[in-house]
């Protein structure tokens, strides 16, 4: 749903993507998926985001990583290999979880869910694919995604308040989008995932956050991780 302009950075002409022109290049290295982004800049402008990969004594070694980096690496690919593909479908079934993606997508106009845009004499048999599809599917994986997360927090590295234990991580950035967009939708609400609710709302109240919001404000006009 990217503008059809990024087809000429990149074929796929998907968002995000990030052009790097440094000296002595003769054409810029272009950048896609988020992950890969955020590793490629904490690689060279935020190393402190890394947690040490290896235990004192154990370098190099199978097995010899440190729990705060073995989280990091996977929650560097969870929130779009694990979590986001339930949001895409709750998206594309236009079910009351779906909302909460429009944002991620960019979307600039309504978008094509089965819901809204079924010819109202095949509504009732739409609607009630949807709900089965909500009750069945949608709602046991947001149920056990939310349970998991909540139980990751609680046993974060060294009673930690992040995903991987004292510090701020690009874990925790990865992981920013999805779950501020679910906070009270999908089945995520702080009655039943109160220390995981706390930590969104801990990444969320960080001037570098407040910062990034601010961005897309002065971009977009307003924002609202909800939407």
């Amino acid at each position: 749903m990217a503008p059809e302009e990024l087809k000429q950075i990149h074929p796929l002409g998907k968002a995000p993507l990030v052009s790097i022109q440094a000296a002595g290049m003769s054409k810029p290295l272009i950048l896609a998926e988020s992950g890969l982004i955020i590793e490629y800049l904490i690689d060279h402008f935020g190393p402190q985001l890394a947690p040490k990969r290896y235990a004192e004594g154990k370098e190099g070694q199978v097995g010899g990583e440190t729990e705060e980096w073995v989280r990091y690496r996977y929650y560097m690919h969870y929130g779009e290999g694990s979590i986001m593909p339930y949001l895409l479908v709750a998206l594309l079934m236009g079910s009351k979880s779906s909302s909460l993606m429009r944002h991620k997508l960019a979307l600039t106009r309504p978008f094509p869910d089965i819901q809204t845009n079924s010819p109202f004499f095949i509504k009732p048999i739409s609607n009630a694919i949807v709900n089965n599809i909500n009750s069945m599917f949608l709602e046991p994986n947001f149920k056990t995604h939310f349970g998991f997360l909540e139980s990751q927090i609680t046993s974060s590295p060294h009673g930690g308040q992040y995903l991987c234990g004292t510090e701020l991580t690009g874990a925790d950035i990865m992981m920013s989008f999805p779950l501020g967009a679910a906070k009270g939708r999908a089945g995520f609400n702080k009655e039943k995932h109160p220390k995981l609710w706390a930590y969104v709302e801990r990444v969320e109240s960080r001037e570098a956050y407040k910062k990034a919001v601010q961005k897309i404000i002065d971009v977009e006009g307003s924002y609202d991780p909800t939407l």
